[in-house]
């Protein structure tokens, strides 16, 4: 497992990229696509809150490895979904 810090600065940086997709479909992205994805720009802030504040603070009674694991796993689920999102 990675250390938290890590973590942390990964979670950030895909974050950052979504952010800048997002403003950039909006600036220059056909009419259609800019509504959905200015909606888009609250969730990505959000998400990166929730998943650095839930890596600062694991879940007590589940492994580390598990919960990290789990923990990756639902974010890239969830970065996959808003990606599907500014494409459509």
């Amino acid at each position: 497992m990675a250390n938290k810090r890590t973590l942390k600065k990964g979670i950030q940086l895909i974050c950052e990229d979504l952010f800048a997709e997002c403003v950039a479909v909006s600036l220059y992205g056909p009419e259609a696509n800019k509504d959905n994805a200015e909606a888009l720009l609250p969730v990505i802030v959000k998400m990166q809150d929730d998943y650095i504040n839930r890596i600062s603070h694991p879940e007590p009674g589940i492994s580390a490895k598990t919960y990290y694991q789990n923990l990756r796993d639902q974010f890239s689920a969830q970065v996959n979904e808003i990606l599907d999102q500014i494409n459509a």
